[in-house]
């Protein structure tokens, strides 16, 4: 059994939440309710895999004294950068030795879900040193890392914002619109993993062999609406799940094929994700690069920035030449767009129908290209 998929994870999914829909109904809080479903789900899912188990049980124990002695020497040293910077690299650690422990013929720490929990302790460090976060709970930050409706696959919630919905004891009324918005995520991500990606991914199939120009452009679009339908898809179920809870995590695509620019695309596709990249990696790094003079211009500054933004992106998701070339495609698009944006012409030009039409139509195929790069198959065809 795995998150949001098969019958018998719905069927136990659905039963797992009566309760809660009974608590919210009540007017009661439905944390406490939710921190059991989650450990309960967890153990499910993993305990079949109990190296898995074990991974994620040493990794909560090393990751929640990391956020708690950084806090607590947060407090006493003030913005310290190098004890700073040692909290980050710990917090990383396991999810860099997740990423390359393979090539030394095993995977220590590759449990499910080690990806997005990483993001969460992150998240925490880098807001505990802005002085945003003082003090983290046990029992908070541990119902915030491993909320099993997200753990897996996200979307990446924010741990202060994910609290403020735990501790809201919502009326009847309030929580009849999070249980219709809820049921309806849920019945629409279901459509779209198990039916519109389906259908896709099977005539993704038929022309996957086929290495005629019209295939293999039909094969990109393909494969960009099997990923969006996927993904999308159990971003909705796991979101609609949340909402059961009492908790609205944050959406995760907003109708990304309507972009009429690659910058728009990152504010449509994998929100969460990409969001997280820019407050907590681009934005700092922008910061830093102007205070420190790194680049003659604050222009240059925001290229370089949005290539290390995407090469670690790509870099995240696999350490291929799959996925460093899609996170290298991606900076230069959005170093190339930051770069056109600045240019006079582009004010004059940037409301017109004739150029957001056409924007939107490069875009596209920019984006669908992208997709033919992380789907692998130019380098098969280039090798």
């Amino acid at each position: 059994m795995t998150f949001y998929d098969g019958l018998a994870f719905f069927i136990l999914l659905l039963i797992a939440l009566l309760p809660a829909v009974v608590l919210g109904l009540m007017g009661r809080r439905i944390k406490h309710y939710a921190m059991f479903l989650s450990l309960f789900f967890v153990f499910i899912i993993y305990r079949n895999e109990p190296i898995q188990l074990f991974y994620l049980s040493v990794y909560l124990f090393i990751e929640w004294h990391v956020i708690a002695i950084y806090q607590l020497c947060r407090r006493r040293f003030g913005q310290n950068k190098s004890i700073y910077h040692h909290a980050l690299i710990f917090g990383l650690l396991p999810l860099i030795i997740a990423k390359f422990s393979g090539f030394l013929g095993h995977n220590w720490f590759g449990f499910l879900g080690v990806s997005y929990i990483t993001f969460k302790v992150v998240q925490i460090i880098i807001e505990s040193y802005d002085g945003v976060i003082e003090k983290s709970g046990f029992y908070s930050t541990m119902s915030f890392l491993l909320f099993f409706p997200t753990i897996s696959s996200g979307p990446i919630d924010r741990s202060r914002r994910y609290e403020a919905d735990c501790n809201i004891v919502s009326t009847r009324s309030a929580y009849l619109d999070l249980l219709g918005n809820g049921l309806w995520k849920l019945l629409l991500g279901v459509l779209y993993k198990f039916v519109l990606s389906a259908i896709a991914f099977e005539l993704m199939g038929q022309v996957e062999q086929n290495q005629q120009i019209g295939a293999l452009i039909a094969y990109a679009y393909l494969y960009g609406f099997y990923l969006f339908f996927d993904f999308a898809g159990y971003s909705l179920m796991a979101i609609g799940t949340s909402y059961i809870l009492g908790i609205k995590t944050p959406e995760n695509f907003n109708k990304p094929f309507i972009s009429r620019d690659i910058k728009e695309f990152w504010d449509r596709w994998h929100i969460t994700l990409s969001h997280w990249f820019r407050d907590f990696l681009f934005s700092r790094f922008i910061m830093d690069a102007i205070r420190n003079k790194w680049f003659k211009s604050r222009l240059n500054a925001a290229s370089a920035g949005f290539m290390v933004n995407m090469l670690i992106m790509g870099l995240w998701h696999g350490p291929t030449i799959d996925y460093l070339l899609y996170g290298l495609y991606h900076g230069l698009l959005l170093a190339a767009t930051e770069r056109m944006q600045k240019k006079k012409w582009y004010k004059k030009v940037k409301d017109k129908g004739w150029y957001q039409a056409a924007s939107w139509f490069v875009t596209l195929n920019l984006v669908m290209f992208g997709f033919f790069i992380f789907s692998g198959r130019l380098i098969d065809l280039i090798g």
